[in-house]
């Protein structure tokens, strides 16, 4: 199992940055996928979850409106589209996958509830 997460680097304050993360070695399809993050002293705290058709998504009112999160399947990538990033924004962003089906899709901002976690790519917001 392997999920390679991409796309991070220093951007100004209202900037964009896209986020990838490659999956391989699971069945893709059947798991939803989520972005959380980590910034320096700080725990590791949910932002983003898609399920695992693309139906259905969700975000951490830090980000909403903001982000964005999509995935295309037949590629087996998930993305998150940054807009407006703050400094605040600044942390190591990590993909992560839980297998729940779209039928029983329930969003979960809990670290223990995800089966593979990717290496993490670092997003660095200046003021």
């Amino acid at each position: 199992v392997q999920l390679q997460a991409s796309g991070g680097g220093l951007v100004q304050a209202g900037g964009s940055l896209r986020l990838s993360c490659a999956s391989s070695g699971f069945p893709f399809s059947s798991y939803s996928m989520s972005w959380f993050r980590q910034a320096p002293g700080n725990e590791r705290e949910f932002v983003s979850a898609i399920s695992s058709g693309g139906g259905a998504t969700h975000y951490s009112d830090s980000v909403k409106g903001r982000f964005t999160i999509s995935r295309d399947n037949a590629e087996n990538m998930v993305y998150l589209q940054m807009n407006s990033l703050k400094p605040e924004d600044t942390a190591v962003y990590y993909c992560a996958a839980r297998l729940l089906i779209e039928s029983l899709y329930s969003p979960s901002t809990r670290q223990y509830d995800y089966d593979y976690w990717g290496q993490g790519t670092l997003v660095t917001v200046s003021s």
